[in-house]
């Protein structure tokens, strides 16, 4: 009988040893672990970003997709372009032009959602010891790429207006003094995931003067800009600048993410780049997934049902708001303009990771704000998403929490801790997609 060579695994995986150093990173934290119990019925989950689809036109829809494959079905289904189908880059340049980007198809390598997006930029960036910046706190799903490519993460506070310019620039000398080269600045600055705060139209040329003076490549991520509340979308990044800003964008919140297509606008050197690595990666994105989003803006009003979404979404952040005012008011939180997110600051002395398994005893669900730090840090904040459940259902879910803080708050009173773990920094590597 054939033995395997001898490794330096363990009982559990004889292959341990075997990993890239970059693997030994890669772990699903006990926190990930919990959702698998929060995703039940019977759990009010206030932790996933998914889109409420119901409020999609599912028949118009089918109809479409059946007349698409019908049609065009030997080329849905075979491979395609390592750029991207270019009737669906057509519409991407079209979709943008409401946040102000100008595009040309050429600028726009379509993605297996921007997920990969985001992983194809930071592999054709980043080095291991490279210094990344980013928001504080910043997306979950970007920290666990950059993660996974051994970047340095240096993260910058928000406030209420978004990303601080004089903190920007204070860190970006810092590192520089210090020797330390930053590759770029990661930002979500519109309806920001976690925090659902926007970078305001003062700040935008701001932040990218403060990139270009120190040489520092901007990667926009700007999933939630056409879900505003009220007035108009605000002005992209890129569309104050095109050299020093790469567009991440996607059509997972607006249309439907089991699709799985996102893009990205770069300048014509870095789109080659981006090419390249994507065909190493998976060939070519998804042929049916482009034209099934394709004809959906041929064929839908696409732009009334992202009217429609935003007026649903306005009404269950109001629920979400209205609940914690009523039933948290030792709590604190900021009220958001649009997106998905609010992002709750706990009252002293209570731990929203500690906090975490009892919520889920008590059929309530969280993100502890520990996911959005590099460092395992923001133990005091917790977001909480209003995109999928019904308004009653947030307040219910609310009402659930506040029990389970209100009991926490009376134990740090009694015996002065919550007994707070230590920061574990795992909690960033793998977030599941329903939670992103």
């Amino acid at each position: 009988m054939n033995e395997l060579p001898e490794t330096t695994g363990n009982r559990l995986d004889p292959w341990f040893g075997s990993y890239a150093a970059r693997a030994h990173g890669m772990r699903a934290s006990e926190i990930r672990a919990l959702f698998s119990v929060a995703n039940r019925p019977e759990v009010v989950s206030l932790a996933g970003g998914m889109p409420y689809l119901e409020g999609l036109p599912l028949d118009v829809i089918a109809d479409a997709m059946q007349r698409l494959i019908a049609t065009k079905g030997t080329t849905a289904l075979q491979y395609g372009s390592g750029q991207g189908e270019e009737s669906l880059r057509e519409h991407i340049t079209q979709v943008v032009a409401l946040e102000g980007v100008s595009a040309h198809p050429d600028d726009v390598v379509v993605t297996t959602g921007s997920q990969s997006a985001l992983d194809l930029v930071t592999r054709i960036f980043v080095d291991p010891g490279d210094v990344v910046l980013a928001e504080a706190p910043s997306y979950v799903g970007a920290l666990g790429v950059f993660r996974s490519y051994q970047a340095d993460v240096v993260q910058v506070p928000l406030d209420a207006d978004g990303l601080v310019p004089a903190e920007l620039d204070a860190t970006l000398a810092r590192l520089a003094r210090a020797g330390r080269r930053v590759k770029f600045l990661y930002t979500v600055p519109t309806f920001q995931n976690p925090a659902g705060v926007s970078l305001s139209a003062e700040r935008r040329p701001l932040v990218l003067e403060i990139c270009r003076r120190h040489g520092v490549l901007v990667v926009e991520d700007n999933p939630y800009g056409l879900l505003g509340f009220d007035g108009e979308p605000m002005r992209a990044l890129r569309s104050y600048e095109t050299d020093g800003v790469l567009y991440l964008g996607s059509f997972s919140k607006t249309f439907a993410p089991g699709y799985r297509v996102g893009f990205v606008i770069a300048p014509h050197a870095v789109r080659d780049k981006l090419v390249l690595a994507s065909e190493s990666a998976v060939l070519s994105p998804s042929n049916a997934s482009q034209l099934a989003v394709a004809t959906y803006l041929e064929t839908c009003d696409w732009k009334a049902q992202i009217k429609d979404y935003r007026e649903l979404y306005r009404v269950r952040r109001d629920a979400l708001v209205g609940a914690l005012g009523e039933h948290l008011p030792s709590a604190s939180w900021n009220v958001p303009e649009g997106g998905f997110f609010v992002w709750v600051r706990l009252p002293d002395g209570l731990d929203a990771r500690a906090m975490l398994p009892r919520a889920v005893t008590a059929r309530v669900a969280y993100v502890p704000g520990t996911a959005f730090y590099f460092d395992g840090s923001g133990s005091d904040h917790m977001r909480l998403s209003f995109c999928f459940p019904t308004s009653d259902r947030i307040r219910e879910g609310v009402r659930r929490l506040a029990g389970v803080v209100n009991s926490e708050s009376e134990l740090v009173q009694i015996f002065g801790t919550s007994g707070q773990p230590e920061p574990d920094t795992g909690d960033v590597e793998a977030p599941a997609p329903d939670l992103a």
